[in-house]
């Protein structure tokens, strides 16, 4: 069975002779790679247990020819992406296929810390010195002087040095097997399935990660013809990046790994949950607040606590049976910067968990006010520290109903200042009536389940944002 489909249904929908011809320039060293890589497959007999992964590059439409598992992954991301299939799959045989852009400049992060890890996935590499699907930049591996799209002069040390990833590789730990090799002629040819084929197999025998480099033409960007391309590749590329083995071990196979379990109960044993129900308390969606999808949004200085208040937000809505999500957005500093979190609660689901126009605001700071309160929608709510804000600022829609609890000081007066974000959600029930009152707090209690001392401070800081806010909306 040949590891090619029979019809490449990209072109034409495989009619014809577009059926059998990829989307690849005519001398791209592409072809020759995916040859290559596809007898390896067939000869090792794992076809049926291959995942090829592609990310963005010429290589994106590899899934159209290769008759293997196909995963697409972001632009630099298919290390990360195959880890990923090899720790969830032990079994299966993963092969991340990559250009010079993608590997080498915005997945280099996601690259290294793959080669280190030293999991036994495949990945070949293929530099072709430029980039070449998005129009011919200059790429991490472009040679001292190359002219491109964005080097017209050529590249200059003003751009660094070119990138031998190779090298790179060979001195971390990790990997077992590193080599370069080139398709300029017949000898090397050969060399480069031999390699191709000793990734994989190395792989199928669970010793470890591998890494062939690629020295690959592209006629089309270098504005040459196949012929002076494979010239150009051997007589400049050669010299910057030497061919040959640049590592060679051959440990023990160590990857033997259990296969992980998706067994419910594995699951909430990992994660600290149980499989018991939650108590529900709403009769019904808060339709008062929004129809099908309530957005919030919570705001104040790193340590106010909001992120914490969102998240039990979250929580208690899912104990509800409602849809829920928490994006939390964090500045510099861990305490003092400004910090947020979007929040939504549906009735179905979520399907766009950004907050730029909350139904709800709530302030624990100054700054925050001022910045997203001009933001809330027509109709919705702002809950603010009073204790902190002393002045509303201007700007704020007239429909909006604001409700200024002194969440610190009543914290404060508590004997915790830390517990002025459960005070806020007091004063959130008692302001929009959200959820039933023993709905946050539940998510309260569950969130305390193991520091149990702490629940009666933060049920009386509860009762006390509630008490304060039912106060000024009466």
């Amino acid at each position: 069975m040949s590891v090619f489909y029979d019809k490449f249904l990209r072109h034409n929908e495989g009619q014809g002779l577009k059926g059998n011809s990829t989307h690849y320039c005519p001398g791209c060293g592409h072809g020759l790679a995916h040859k290559y890589l596809a007898e390896a497959i067939e000869e090792l007999g794992i076809q049926d247990n291959t995942i090829l992964v592609s990310p963005v590059g010429c290589s994106v439409f590899a899934y159209y020819y290769f008759d293997v598992g196909n995963t697409q992954a972001a632009h630099g991301r298919a290390a990360a992406v195959a880890l990923g299939h090899k720790l969830s799959n032990p079994e299966a045989n993963v092969i991340s296929y990559q250009g010079d852009g993608d590997l080498a400049s915005i997945g280099l992060a996601e690259t290294v810390s793959a080669a280190q890890l030293g999991a036994p996935i495949t990945v070949i590499f293929i530099n072709n010195a430029i980039y070449g699907m998005t129009g011919g930049q200059m790429a991490p591996t472009t040679l001292m002087g190359q002219q491109t799209a964005t080097s017209p002069e050529g590249r200059s040390l003003f751009n660094g040095m070119p990138m031998r990833m190779a090298e790179l590789i060979a001195q971390l730990e990790g990997p077992i097997y590193v080599e370069r090799v080139a398709l300029f002629d017949a000898k090397n040819r050969r060399l480069a399935k031999k390699a191709i084929k000793k990734a994989v197999q190395n792989q199928v025998e669970n010793r470890g990660y591998s890494f062939v480099e690629v020295l690959a033409e592209c006629p089309t960007h270098l504005k040459m013809s196949p012929e002076d391309t494979e010239k150009w590749v051997k007589e400049c590329m050669v010299p910057i990046f030497p061919l040959g083995v640049k590592k060679d071990l051959k440990p023990e196979p160590w990857f033997i790994k259990n296969e992980p379990s998706y067994e419910p109960a594995t699951f909430l044993k990992a994660v600290g949950a149980t499989s018991e129900a939650p108590v529900r308390n709403c009769d019904g969606f808060p339709t008062h607040l929004n129809i099908a999808d309530i957005s919030l949004k919570l705001a104040g200085s790193g340590g106010d606590g909001a992120q914490t208040a969102a998240m039990l937000i979250a929580k208690a809505a899912i104990n509800e049976g409602f849809d829920a999500t928490h994006i939390p957005s964090y500045g510099p500093e861990s305490r003092g910067g400004t910090s947020y979190a979007d929040v939504h609660v549906a009735k179905d689901e979520v399907l766009n968990p950004a907050s730029p126009h909350p139904d709800i605001l709530i302030a624990f700071n100054a700054p925050s006010l001022t910045k997203f309160g001009p933001t809330v929608k027509k109709g919705g709510t702002i809950i603010y520290d009073s204790s902190i804000v002393k002045e509303t600022p201007a700007g704020l829609d007239p429909s909006v109903k604001l409700v200024g609890v002194p969440f610190t000081e009543i914290a404060v007066d508590l004997g915790k200042a830390v517990v002025k974000n459960i005070v806020a959600l007091g004063a959130l029930q008692a302001a929009t009536s959200i959820f039933p009152k023993d709905t946050l707090i539940g998510a309260v209690r569950q969130m305390l389940k193991d520091k149990c001392a702490l629940i009666p401070l933060n049920e009386e800081a509860y009762a006390w944002g509630i008490k304060a806010a039912e106060a000024l909306v009466k």
